[in-house]
């Protein structure tokens, strides 16, 4: 399905290469040489980097410490868009950079930095490469001795805290030194795949550095020998073992390296699984590829074939509990190879600075011979057929649901799981195209999906949305919607509505009252929005109908307000239960 006359082209090239493009040094990611005879200021040479970064939308809510950068963002050929709360912009940025290569957002002093602290601490443990800017105080008013607004503690308040879940940060308070500040972080948000902060104190905003500059961007570490050591000792595994097989993770999405992931797989014809967090790094629709790998939590004939394996390729993957299935996944260490861009273990060699592409690549150029092991017992139907049962009024249960949903999503359509059971049934969808499931897997902060389905769809303009949240996580963040509807977006939005957090309720079973949430009547939200149209359906006949209705309407924004059968749970959310359950008291 596109959703426009043509397709984005600068949306779908990493961050790294538009850099490139857009800057006329050698190396990716540099200023042109020529930037200190523009005389720009702090502010306009922020933006202007944002921009080689490849960010052309940029998500926040202003406040008085930042006006002066939000005005020259408006004038910039940067669009910003305006949320609803802080946090929400916070994780649209992360689904807008996990779909460009990096996304960005703007807030104010304290009350807006720490409001999005939550959003950019699950950024930086799923590797999302966000770029936090806060407004500060002028350096000036700060000699007055005057507790001011927004303060707490000290000024430095903000920038301690932020250093705990980013991998750089930067206080422009020196003109001497803010340029290359804004090279340094913005060049480890690209490098290292998480957030960084930059604090612009507003009466530097103006200020134009009296200085020539030109960014030289650091050497990547890589140690050739060790490099080649591990590839020739990794070949050598998959030449002598009979059942191999690719666990691939979320890193090789972050990184941009499918392609590579893919060239060796098909050279060696080694079958791919994928972990939760890592789910759509390949097309599920590629003929190697077997299925989601969650150890007792998942299909037991995709654990049984990763489990067997006598070489598990456990390539760019988080070693979670979630991942793990909540640490039921039985791998033998002696069997493994773990690579990722911060470690490289070969059963229980240890190689260190070695480059996690150049790995890759140099292991499929060395060409190695891998054993053919059987999948047609492992591969599921591209559609999964679920027509409506003999009962049109029988009650919706979530895994029924997603089969109907199968039918429809194409290689057009991005969908967005929140955290629960949306997350949980959803691993029963069959993604056509490669990145385009998003979901905080591991971190799993409640409330992401709506406002990263506005991330998503000002990174992906020509795409479909589809978001699966449930009602609690809907009441986090929900209202978000409203900007989708300002924005002209058309998401479509199915609400499991059980009428609370139904994953707790399997996790400590009892009649809890902290587990229910009121009922909204959501279907009439859009008519305070002013666009949009949405349904109630508590029936198989009556979802099936609202859904293709949504799928067929292109022209506005749909939510439908699914009401669950008492007491439905995916057969995932039961297994995970019952293992998690163990721990709760």
């Amino acid at each position: 399905m596109n959703l426009s006359s043509s397709k984005v082209s600068a949306a779908q090239v990493p961050a790294r290469e538009r850099a490139a493009e857009n800057c006329s040094a050698a190396e990716p990611g540099s200023a042109p040489s020529e930037d200190a005879r523009l005389e720009l200021s702090i502010g306009d040479y922020l933006i202007k980097r944002l921009r080689d970064y490849g960010i052309d939308d940029v998500f926040g809510i202003p406040g008085d410490y930042v006006l002066s950068f939000y005005s020259k963002l408006e004038k910039s050929p940067i669009n910003v868009v305006g949320c609803t709360r802080e946090d929400c912009a916070g994780f649209a940025a992360d689904a807008y950079a996990r779909l460009r290569g990096m996304g960005a957002l703007c807030v104010t002093y304290c009350v807006g930095g720490l409001s999005v602290c939550n959003s950019i601490a699950g950024a930086y443990a799923e590797k999302s490469p966000v770029v936090v800017i806060s407004g500060a105080p002028g350096m000036k008013e700060r000699s007055h001795g005057a507790l001011l607004h927004h303060m707490v503690r000290d000024f430095r308040t903000q920038v301690e805290v932020f250093e705990k879940f980013t991998i750089a940060t930067a206080e422009l308070n020196d003109p001497l030194t803010a340029y290359s500040e804004i090279d340094r972080v913005l060049d480890a948000c690209d490098r290292y795949k998480r957030p960084v902060f930059i604090e612009l104190p507003r009466d530097m905003v103006h200020v134009v550095p009296p200085m020539t500059h030109r960014f030289a961007r650091p050497e990547r570490t890589n140690d050739a020998q060790a490099t080649a050591e591990a590839i020739k000792e990794t070949a050598q595994r998959i030449t002598s073992a009979k059942k191999p097989v690719i666990v691939a993770g979320v890193e090789i999405h972050r990184f941009g390296l499918q392609d590579e992931l893919l060239k060796l797989a098909e050279t060696t014809g080694i079958p791919i699984a994928t972990t939760m967090l890592g789910k759509s790094v390949v097309s599920e629709r590629h003929p190697l590829f077997v299925g989601l790998y969650e150890g007792a939590l998942g299909d037991p004939k995709v654990t049984q074939f990763v489990e067997e394996s006598d070489l598990v390729l456990l390539l760019g993957a988080f070693l979670s509990d979630i991942n793990l299935g909540i640490y039921s996944a039985k791998l033998d260490p002696d069997h493994c190879v773990y690579a990722t861009s911060e470690t490289l273990r070969i059963s229980h060699h240890h190689y260190h600075n070695v480059d996690l592409k150049l790995f890759l690549s140099g292991l499929h150029a060395s060409a190695p011979t891998a054993s053919k092991r059987d999948i047609s017992a492992l591969k599921r139907d591209a559609v999964k057929e679920t027509r409506s049962s003999d009962d049109p009024k029988r009650p919706l249960q979530t895994s029924r649901m997603m089969r109907k949903l199968n039918e429809l999503i194409d290689a057009d359509t991005i969908v967005i799981a929140d955290v629960g059971d949306s997350l949980f049934a959803s691993t029963e969808l069959t993604i056509h195209d490669r990145g385009e499931f998003l979901s905080p897997a591991y971190y799993t902060s409640m409330g992401f999906s709506i406002p990263a389905a506005l991330g998503a769809s000002k990174a992906r303009p020509d795409h479909r949305v589809v978001v699966l949240v449930g009602d609690g996580a809907f009441q986090m963040t929900g209202q978000e919607l409203s900007t989708l509807v300002r924005e002209g977006h058309h998401p479509i939005v199915i609400l499991l509505d059980n009428h609370g957090y139904g994953t707790e309720r399997y996790l400590h079973a009892g009649e809890w009252k902290y587990n229910e949430v009121h009922r909204w009547n959501y279907a009439k939200l859009f008519d305070v929005y002013g666009k949009g149209h949405a349904v109630v359906v508590d029936d198989e006949a009556g979802y099936e109908a609202a859904l293709q209705n949504a799928w067929d309407d292109i022209t506005r924004p749909h939510l439908i307000q699914a009401v669950l059968m008492e007491g439905d749970a995916s057969d995932t959310l039961r297994k995970m239960a019952e293992r998690m359950g163990q721990n709760v008291t």
